[in-house]
């Protein structure tokens, strides 16, 4: 096993998460199977509790596991699926060890940070990183590791400790170091500054470590005499310092990486440029089609994001991140208008009359309409506005967790004249709850208490949207993250007044997709769709609310029931007899694209093209 460490001097938010996902993808694109490890040195266990304005978006994985935003960066940039233990935390690390201690594993020792949580540190990398992160089941040849937070940090002392100790126990061509630094441009003296990256270098040797490469984040390219000073100062070779300018949008830094034959210097290191499955020359181009498909589009789409996190853009990156796969396979160049849902109410109207104005008029230039997932009753008014007004004006609508909720809330009052609907999330006493707490529930733990990771959804029409989007499939498995579920009790009421439960779970009790069949596109999803969407294989929610928002949806489901005509489920011959569905048709498993999505299963009898 081959290990890359990607570290961050100078300031925080250099683009480390997005540095260590680029090198994967050059790497990958080698031919080496690649895995990735994010190491937060906060002592929370998992980011499951942490505010989205305190840390971005909590992203989930398939086994459950809440962690941190970059572990999404890694699994859509290197299209892997990881576990919650690829997150690192002070708390998970000290947590084992006192357990440990609990049970005498230390035989009466004194535990002390040196040894006992050094060495745990790195028996857990070496662990995780041997686990299969891929459809071929088999240990990733290359492991890249992100140190959280600035050399330097206090908290983050223990693991530079650990991983120094750690690349003398992996030995000589097993251990690569990235250290990502700034070189800023002073605007009084118009020069680029090389002393904020050697004083960030020189920090890091004083701690045991030395960099093998440096990745220098600028405004614009590295000066040729910048990097010969660089080189004689922090003692890194010319063609080991590689300059990360910044670019229109992240999915060139691994064309730059490539460009800038970074992964001949990581390959130098780790000893590989000898292997016989390494390629000379990353095949990135699919990448690069991308890339310049991305750069090329013209026409707008206008999605109007209405959510109470619209403050810090990182709390909706899996969501942004859906929105521009979709775009960009449907040729669209998306603008994202935040809406702050508050803004939306009535009290908005009378206290910042300025900011209820630009609210609505935001609202009303959509092309369509999203409200993402959310805790708290603080703009959830405004949320219910929103949806009432793409329900009423025909104007696409995609709901997420609680926009799914907010619909349905919305519906039983505007349509069903339930004026008093509530959720018990927002009023306990409510006499109509149409959302309600989830039984297996805590109330009084909240990490790790709600109903968290992959589950199954099935369908239960083959002719509503949500299934032709996903290709006609029998069922999906997506990623949940939720407390609240809409009322069971009240489906009868629901379906009586028109709002169809297309998408529930394997008891039939759970709803998990909602839609207004007159509607052009009206859905709500209990799941987190955005969460498994990669850009070679959008989202297919995602897919349709931008296809219906260009007026490109009847065409996208037309081309995805023409395109899969004549192809026989069953395969050739000497295929196994196909398991059939709750609904008694054939179905298998795709293993590849349904509409670019890999996680659906067949139950029409044929397969796209």
């Amino acid at each position: 096993m081959k290990y890359v460490l990607v570290t961050g001097g100078v300031v925080s938010g250099l683009g480390k998460g997005v540095t260590a996902s680029s090198i994967g993808v050059v790497l990958k694109a080698c031919g080496l199977r690649v895995t990735s490890i994010k190491i937060d040195p906060y002592l929370n266990t998992d980011a499951g509790t942490m505010s989205p304005f305190e840390h971005g978006e909590v992203f989930v994985l398939d086994d459950g596991g809440e962690v941190d935003l970059d572990l999404g960066n890694y699994e859509r940039f290197l299209d892997i699926k990881l576990t919650r233990d690829n997150n690192i935390t002070t708390g998970k690390i000290y947590q084992s060890v006192i357990d440990k201690e609990r049970r005498g594993d230390y035989l009466g020792k004194t535990v002390q940070v040196v040894p006992h949580i050094t060495d745990e540190i790195q028996d857990w990398i070496q662990r995780v990183a041997m686990n299969p992160v891929d459809d071929t089941e088999e240990p990733a040849d290359v492991c890249v590791i992100e140190l959280g937070g600035t050399i330097g940090d206090i908290e983050s002392m223990p693991f530079i400790e650990a991983l120094g100790q750690f690349s003398y126990r992996v030995g000589p061509g097993n251990f690569c170091l990235v250290h990502v630094s700034l070189v800023p441009v002073l605007n009084v003296v118009g020069e680029q500054k090389t002393k904020p990256t050697q004083h960030s270098v020189r920090g890091l040797r004083g701690l045991g470590l030395m960099p093998d490469i440096l990745a220098c984040r600028s405004t614009q390219p590295l000066e040729e005499h910048v990097k010969v000073k660089l080189a004689q100062f922090c003692h890194v070779p010319i063609p080991n310092i590689i300059n990360l300018h910044d670019v229109t949008n992240i999915w060139h830094i691994p064309l730059l990486l490539r460009d800038q034959k970074a992964h001949e210097a990581i390959l130098k290191v780790l000893d590989l440029q000898c292997a016989s499955k390494v390629a000379r020359e990353p095949q990135l181009s699919e990448w690069t089609e991308r890339v310049s498909r991305c750069d090329r589009l013209k026409s707008p789409v206008r999605i109007a994001m209405v959510g109470k996190y619209t403050g810090l853009s990182d709390s909706y990156l899996s969501v942004i991140k859906a929105l521009l796969h979709a775009s960009v396979a449907l040729d669209r160049k998306l603008v994202v208008d935040w809406v702050p849902s508050c803004d939306l109410e009535d009290s908005t109207a009378k206290e910042t009359p300025d900011a209820y104005e630009k609210a609505w008029e935001s609202l009303k230039g959509a092309d369509g309409v999203l409200v993402p997932g959310g805790f708290g009753d603080r703009g959830v008014q405004g949320k219910i506005l929103a949806a009432k007004y793409a329900r009423e004006n025909n104007v696409p609508y995609l709901g997420i967790c609680l926009g799914m909720q907010i619909a349905v809330i919305e519906f039983a009052r505007s349509v069903m004249k339930l004026h008093g609907a509530n959720s018990t999330e927002f009023d306990p006493t409510t006499k109509t709850p149409c959302v309600v707490f989830m039984p297996e529930g805590s109330k009084t733990h909240m990490g790790a208490t709600m109903r968290l990771g992959s589950r199954r959804t099935f369908f239960q029409a083959t002719n509503c949207k949500s299934a032709k989007l996903y290709g006609n499939a029998c069922y999906v498995d997506e990623r949940h993250r939720h407390r609240y579920e809409v009322n069971p009790d009240m489906v009868p009421e629901f379906e009586k007044a028109g709002l169809s439960f297309v998408g529930r779970d394997e008891s039939g009790e759970r709803m998990e997709i909602i839609e207004l069949p007159t509607h052009r596109f009206f859905v709500g999803a209990q799941f987190h769709p955005e969460f498994k969407s990669r850009p070679g294989k959008p989202s297919p929610l995602f897919l349709g609310l931008v296809a219906a928002s260009s007026g490109q949806l009847d065409h996208l489901l037309q081309r995805g029931l023409t395109s899969s005509a004549g192809r026989d489920i069953c395969g050739k011959g000497g295929a196994q007899k196909p398991k059939a569905c709750q609904n008694g048709h054939v179905m298998k498993p795709l293993n590849g694209l349904v509409h670019g999505h890999y996680s659906a299963t067949r139950c029409n009898g044929v397969i796209p093209i």
